[in-house]
């Protein structure tokens, strides 16, 4: 224990001590462990309202069942939470300065990679320990070991540790926040799209002599957690543990995690401070140096003088309307600023790139799935089941990027203290709010366009029909000006970068992860639908209170309360109506609840603006 200190540093003790003194910190570990005994529970009701339970095997079933279902949902928001914790923790360090002041204490480079990472890590790790004994639950449905839930808690912990190694690379390597997410988030879904492909045998069925299916199990999370919750043949002891099928996935987390936390390590003094920071540096440095003993006083204040006067923006403008040339701002400066200036840096371009060639990688999976499907014989077009497990994650990606520009817009300038120096100005409230959409919408525009044509594609396939393309895009359009809405309600509500991003892009994934839990819930235990609402009804009014708590704690309003309460039911009659086939209800659902929200979350946005920024706050002061 003596060394541990030299390796982790004070970062992940300083979490390890101030997190327990965090009353939400217990309140987070009690509320994970609720919600899986509440997922089991509407499981079990789901089950037993339409079947009858006639011997132990029908038990043991269940448990199986039960078990990879909630083993699937862990990994999938510990890859998630992991990945955005890490890269959000140390973006804030560098939207508020704060990274190189770390940089300059006796903390080695290790001490600050790797504390960073335990440290953002912390409460994941905790949450998950906090899930062990409900897992342990399931083994008295029968059908089920402790060395199971072993093996699927192993799997757990590598994953979190190779995602979080990824955003905090991304993070340390990358300057603006919004990259850091955005290329964090298009990592993760590369590797998780890819090997997916690579498991459904669109490659092919081996590669140089293993079968894709190994392969998949020793790189995709979701057949390595699909792996370890397998039942086991035989009896189990703890001195016959086989974790065969685990131990290449565990391998491979653990040396994807040592690589780039030791490139981290070796470059973290490289790539900070930036080289933007450096340059300004440098053009002090040489601005300083006319003060020199080699200049004359007068003529050094002169020439300085004279040199502050040419680089002031007024000069510049009379300069350039000498030339005839001027630059105009539009009347909406915040809209101006968006989209006609490098905001988010020029990377961006890189992440636009790298999504295109995400984008062509679903093309080519569509297609080969559709080809060897052959849906494309169907007489009833409609939406692909081929196609659905690659465009809903990719839909996903989608808002998540979304919604991560929109709520780093705002978290960003209120870092860097210029959100201060706007609201000093008479800049109107509708102009901020339409402004910050109407720019995050266009620089987002590969995002919000992509998947659009991907449906086309589905429809030029003969996969969709006309009328369902109209939904599918209609309805698109909605949930983007969703996600960007709700972005810029929680930027602006939380002072904590690191809060507002955790909250926003948290939102977003628990909607699609309640979405895949109902649907997975209704697949697996039940064909009948008139029984369903009773037992998912606890399921959906939490998801209702959490969804009033993340948006509306900081400005209650009955608008807001409303669509919290409206949100979850509709979404859960969405999903009935899209698994009968009724497209008309899911589209007319879908715009009508989350645009009733949308709205609810732009008019405080409107008309308590200078509550919510802190305007009156300023004045009274």
């Amino acid at each position: 224990m003596k060394g541990l200190p030299l390796i982790v540093g004070p970062i992940f003790f300083r979490e390890l001590a101030i997190s327990p003194q965090r009353p939400r910190f217990f309140l987070l570990l009690a509320l994970y462990a609720a919600v899986l005994i509440v997922l089991m529970c509407t499981a079990w009701l789901v089950l037993t309202g339409a079947q009858v339970i006639r011997s132990v095997g029908d038990m043991a079933r269940f448990g199986m069942i039960l078990i990879q279902i909630l083993a699937s949902l862990q990994v999938a928001w510990v890859i998630f939470f992991s990945a955005m914790s890490a890269a959000s923790s140390v973006a804030q360090e560098k939207d508020r300065k704060t990274l190189v002041l770390l940089l300059m204490t006796r903390m080695t480079n290790s001490e600050l990679v790797l504390g960073k990472l335990f440290s953002s890590l912390l409460n994941v790790w905790v949450m998950v320990a906090a899930a062990i004994p409900v897992f342990m639950l399931t083994i008295l449905f029968g059908g089920i070991s402790p060395v199971q839930v072993l093996k699927v808690f192993l799997v757990t912990m590598a994953v979190s540790l190779a995602a979080g190694s990824v955003g905090l690379f991304m993070a340390f390597w990358r300057e603006k926040t919004f990259q850091s997410l955005a290329m964090t988030a298009l990592a993760l879904c590369f590797w998780l799209g890819f090997w997916q492909l690579v498991s459904s045998g669109v490659f092919g069925q081996s590669w140089w002599g293993v079968s894709t299916s190994t392969l998949a199990a020793a790189m995709n999370p979701l057949d390595a957690i699909q792996s370890a919750a397998r039942p086991m043949v035989g009896q189990w002891s703890l001195g016959s543990f086989q974790a065969g099928d685990i131990t290449a996935f565990i391998g491979v987390c653990l040396a994807l995690t040592v690589a780039l936390t030791s490139t981290a390590i070796l470059r973290v003094r490289d790539w900070n401070p930036s080289r933007e920071s450096r340059r300004q540096g440098s053009a002090d440095e040489s601005q300083a140096s006319i003060w020199g003993v080699e200049h004359d006083l007068a003529e050094g204040v002169t020439n300085q003088a004279e040199a502050a006067r040419a680089g002031h923006v007024d000069a510049k403008l009379r300069s350039q309307t000498d030339r005839g040339t001027t630059r105009e701002v539009w009347d909406n400066p915040v809209l101006w600023r968006e989209m006609r200036t490098w905001a988010y840096g020029r990377r961006i371009v890189w992440i636009r790139a790298a999504y295109l060639v995400l984008i062509v990688l679903a093309v080519v999976g569509v297609h080969l799935s559709i080809v060897d499907s052959q849906l494309q014989t169907s007489s009833s077009p409609a939406i692909a089941p081929a196609a659905t497990p690659i465009m809903a994650p990719l839909f996903l990606l989608s808002l998540v990027m979304v919604n991560a520009l929109s709520v780093t817009s705002v978290t960003t300038e209120r870092d860097g203290r210029c959100l201060d120096l706007l609201l000093a100005t008479d800049m109107s409230p509708k102009e901020f709010i339409f402004g910050k959409l109407g720019g995050v919408l266009w620089v987002a525009g590969v995002m919000v366009v992509a998947p659009m044509l991907l449906s086309v594609y589905l429809w030029w396939q003969r996969e969709m029909s006309g009328e369902d393309l109209l939904f599918v895009i209609g309805g698109l359009i909605v949930m983007n000006v969703f996600v960007c809405m709700l972005g810029l309600h929680c930027g602006m509500h939380y002072a904590s970068s690191r809060t507002a991003i955790a909250i926003s892009l948290g939102t977003v994934f628990f909607l699609f992860l309640g979405v895949v839990t109902c649907v997975l819930l209704m697949i697996s235990f039940s064909g009948s639908f008139n029984v369903q609402l009773a037992p998912f009804l606890a399921f959906i009014l939490g998801g209702g209170v959490g969804l009033y708590v993340a948006l509306g704690s900081r400005n209650p309003s009955a608008a807001i309360g409303l669509a919290s309460v409206l949100v979850p039911f509709a979404t859960f009659y969405g999903i009935t109506s899209f698994m009968l086939q009724h497209n008309l209800s899911v589209f007319l659902v879908t715009v009508g609840s989350y645009g009733f929200t949308t709205a609810a979350l732009m008019i405080p946005a409107l008309y308590e603006f200078d509550f919510a920024m802190g305007r009156t706050t300023v004045a009274e002061e």
